[in-house]
């Protein structure tokens, strides 16, 4: 959509632009708000992943096993973000015009057929339930923690297939770092004690690495394509359906392991504890935090924040189990962030005579200088979180605002599809609804 066609604000006469004094508040309350919002899920998410290990590790016993079965655990945490989720659709509603979902048969069938792609996320995650355990059987929270930010490179290459995300060189400079800061961690203890002592756990070790690594990347990404395929889906309803799914694949395996094991309903969930609540509590809460930031930002933010909840991880595992804090992993952390640092400070940048890039149109003939984009998957939340409005070139644009629908991310007129560039910036803030 050009400059000529482009449809006049609700109000304002002949179709004129809002003046840039009108503007520019409206950016900066936008900015502050889109900024406070992440702000505060990268905090959460630092507090949810740091005790997320350090939980597991106090749930084991004196043996250094579970007292409890992790299927049990992992269902009752689907169970526990479901009735959240259906709870928060009952006090906001599920955005969606005519019978709600948990009213009508017809209505629930409708939007899960709506939000079928959830289906294979919810299948990855209830996979990597697993995988978390099995984790902490070989690793300590620390080094889980490490490893579980091989992820973000998994994960950058599965943007690429997925969601067409493209990244500069300084960009996989970047996560390249990663991946050296987190083998500076592993130097030391790979390093110490003898080969025969390495080698019975390696072949377990490397596949449940390996699992952990690939199985969550798809599920994270996939997760984000199939949110932001429908951003004109509440969060909420989207949340609920998502752990509906996952809900019914964990009851699955609780049903395997009873026939299995010939257990009882009562055996199965026996030897929960106070700790293990708050392991389900926390499980619940960090997969609930994941949804928005799969909708709201984008899932290299999401892991690049999870690299943040290292340190906590390390004092807790310091304070609680007298874990050594190695010269290594202080290196290793170092580089993480430098890591971190440098792929943020060096966004995407437009490329020559893309729309938006030098050469492009702007007031006078001239492009204002270009701004850094840190994620182009955004462009799915910019029509529908500002209803249409975007400020392109100092200059209040109204678009008409319609959903994304079954054509996915390329179907509707999103930002990228009316030449929005990164001199263009939001109205409204980026929030959930």
């Amino acid at each position: 959509m050009g400059a000529e066609s482009i449809n006049p604000l609700p109000g304002v006469q002949g179709g004129t632009s809002v003046a840039m004094a009108y503007a520019n508040p409206l950016e900066k309350k936008a900015a502050k708000a889109s900024s406070s919002l992440k702000v505060t899920l990268v905090a959460l998410d630092c507090l949810f992943l740091g005790l997320q290990p350090v939980l597991v590790h106090l749930s084991k016993n004196a043996e250094g096993k579970y007292s409890f079965n992790p299927v049990s655990v992992n269902f009752l945490t689907e169970l526990a973000k479901t009735i959240f989720a259906l709870i928060t659709l009952l006090v906001l509603g599920t955005g969606r015009p005519g019978t709600p979902m948990y009213l009508s048969l017809r209505s629930f069938v409708v939007d899960a057929h709506h939000n079928r792609l959830l289906v294979v996320p919810a299948l990855l995650y209830a996979i990597n339930n697993y995988l978390k355990f099995a984790m902490q059987l070989f690793f300590r929270p620390t080094t889980t923690k490490m490893l579980g930010n091989l992820k973000i490179f998994t994960i950058a290459l599965l943007m690429r297939l997925v969601m067409k995300r493209s990244f500069n060189v300084i960009q996989w400079e970047a996560l390249f770092l990663l991946v050296a800061g987190i083998t500076v961690n592993q130097l030391a203890r790979s390093c110490s004690g003898a080969l025969e002592e390495a080698l019975p756990p390696l072949l377990p070790a490397a596949l449940c690495t390996l699992g952990t690594v690939t199985v969550p990347s798809a599920a994270s990404v996939y997760n984000e394509f199939a949110l932001k395929k429908h951003m004109d889906t509440s969060v909420h309803l989207q949340n609920f359906f998502l752990y509906f799914y996952g809900m019914l694949f964990n009851l699955v395996a609780v049903l395997v392991v009873m026939a299995w094991k010939g257990q009882g309903v009562a055996e199965l969930f026996a030897g929960q504890s106070a700790v293990t609540l708050l392991l389900i509590v926390n499980n619940a809460a960090q997969g609930i935090l994941s949804s928005f930031f799969y909708k709201f930002a984008d899932t290299i933010l999401k892991k690049y924040s999870s690299t943040i909840a290292t340190i906590f991880t390390a004092l807790m595992s310091w304070a609680l189990f007298a874990h050594e804090l190695t010269v290594n992993f202080i290196i290793g952390v170092s580089i993480v962030f430098i890591s971190m640092h440098q792929f943020f400070s060096f966004g995407d940048k437009s490329g020559k005579g893309a729309p938006g890039g030098p050469g492009a149109p702007g007031v006078g003939g001239e492009r204002p200088p270009q701004r850094l984009v840190y994620s182009p998957s955004l462009d799915h939340v910019a029509l529908a979180a500002s209803n249409g409005v975007y400020a392109r070139d100092g200059k209040a644009v109204f678009i008409p605002s319609t959903g994304a629908g079954e054509g996915g991310a390329g179907s509707g007129p999103g930002p990228s599809n009316l030449g929005m560039s990164p001199g263009d910036s939001l109205m409204r803030p980026l929030l959930p609804r």
